[in-house]
Parts: C-alpha cells; sequence; structure tokens
C-alpha cells in the first residue's frame, strides 16, 4: 500500500511544484482518490482567482464531490502537499473522507510566509477577546431557521 499511497502523494507534490512554476498560485496541490483511482485534481488558485478560500483541499472536495454527485467522501481519501489549515481542515472533516495524508508540515508552511498560527489561536479563544471584532445580532429573529429545519420533512442530513 505504501507504494500506492506514495504515487498519489507525489501527484499532489507534482501540482504545487507546477503551480509555482506556472504563476497561478501558492505552492499546494491536492488528489482525491476512490478505489485507486484519482477522481479530483486541484492546485491552490487564491491569487488566480482573487478567493481567499480557493485552497488546494477546498477546489478538490467540491470537484470530487461534484463527480461522485454526492456531500460525503467516505470511501475516499485525499492526499495533500502540505498539512491544511484550520478552513481546510474543516472542510475535509465535513466531508468525511476514510483518509488525509500530507506532506509538508504546518511548520513548514510558516517558513515560507503561509502561517496560520494566528487562526488556531484565535479559534481557542472567546469571542469576546478575537482580534475580529465580532458581535452576536438577531438570534431570536434568526431561530426560525433553525425550528424549520428541525420540523421540515426534506431536510437531507449531513
Amino acid at each position: 500500500m505504501q507504494n500506492v499511497e506514495s504515487t498519489f502523494m507525489k501527484e499532489a507534490i507534482a501540482l504545487s511544484v507546477a503551480n509555482v512554476e506556472t504563476g497561478k498560485g501558492g505552492p499546494f496541490g491536492t488528489v482525491v482518490v476512490k478505489d485507486g483511482k484519482i477522481i479530483a485534481r486541484a492546485v491552490n488558485q487564491v491569487t488566480a482567482s482573487n478567493d481567499p478560500t480557493a485552497h488546494a483541499e477546498i477546489i478538490a472536495i467540491r470537484e470530487a464531490c461534484r463527480v461522485l454527485n454526492t456531500i460525503s467522501l467516505q470511501g475516499c481519501e485525499i492526499y495533500t502537499s502540505c498539512e491544511p489549515c484550520p478552513m481546510c481542515l474543516g472542510a475535509i472533516y465535513w466531508a468525511r473522507p476514510d483518509k488525509l495524508f500530507y506532506a509538508n508540515t504546518k511548520e513548514d508552511a510558516a517558513a515560507i510566509q503561509f502561517n496560520d498560527q494566528f487562526i488556531y489561536t484565535e479559534i481557542a479563544k472567546p469571542v469576546v477577546e478575537r482580534t475580529l471584532f465580532t458581535r452576536q445580532l438577531l438570534r431570536d429573529e434568526a431561530l426560525e431557521a433553525f425550528k424549520k429545519w428541525e420540523e421540515s420533512p426534506l431536510k437531507i442530513m449531513y
């Protein structure tokens, strides 16, 4: 199994290298694998698309879900050239793949100015202590959607 896993990781790494060489985005690549076949490939497109959420993992998850016509990546493996940032890690957990493999560490990324430690630190703080001004508004009005969801026969749980 190690050789197969290495093959998929090499593809994710090759994507990350090519993305830097073409100048289209950051040094990150991801592949999603199901049943021993790559079903989605993606690279970081943050600067190319002016979208701060266009990380390779997010784009690969979206493509894999489109290909599989599902909201779940159960039965899949994700190979990413770098340990996922907090946003991507959250998305990966929501997608529910069976396995996650990464190459570079978050410390390696921090060494080249991709440092997400401040996000980990901020998330752990109480809301009132965060750097980003955050205030709750209109909770009672917003609860209407939650009540309707709870009662809806149309909901699809995820």
